[in-house]
């Protein structure tokens, strides 16, 4: 059975930095994309950022809003992927999700495109 679970949410002040994990069990995620995404309170889910099968900076996309502040990392041999969030601010309130896509792959912007999700944790950065 595949299970996704976050861990590393909290309540933290405007730049501050948390980092979040993933720890991903049931089978080889490899071959995945894994992704993070988040929503917050009568929000849609929406793409933060995503990691390519082969672990590199040249695979892995962020939403415009995070780029330069979180980074996504990955370690295939151990099924885990981490998200390094620097520099928070009150926009980056949500609860975060990590998921996983298997090939063949689709759209990494997409919530549709992925078949295995965690529980999520929420992040609260006060002003």
């Amino acid at each position: 059975q595949v299970q996704l679970v976050e861990s590393g949410g909290g309540m933290v002040q405007t730049g501050d930095s948390l980092r979040l994990s993933c720890a991903a069990s049931g089978r080889s995620f490899s071959l995945y994309y894994m992704a993070w995404f988040r929503q917050a309170p009568g929000k849609e889910r929406e793409f933060v950022a995503a990691l390519g099968w082969s672990a590199g900076a040249g695979n892995t996309n962020y939403d415009d809003s995070v780029r330069g502040r979180f980074t996504a990392s990955r370690d295939s041999a151990k099924n885990t992927v981490d998200l390094q969030m620097n520099r928070l601010k009150p926009e980056d309130t949500a609860v975060y999700y990590c998921a996983a896509m298997p090939p063949p792959w689709r759209a990494y912007r997409e919530p549709q495109s992925y078949a295995y999700w965690g529980q999520g944790t929420q992040v609260t950065v006060s002003s």
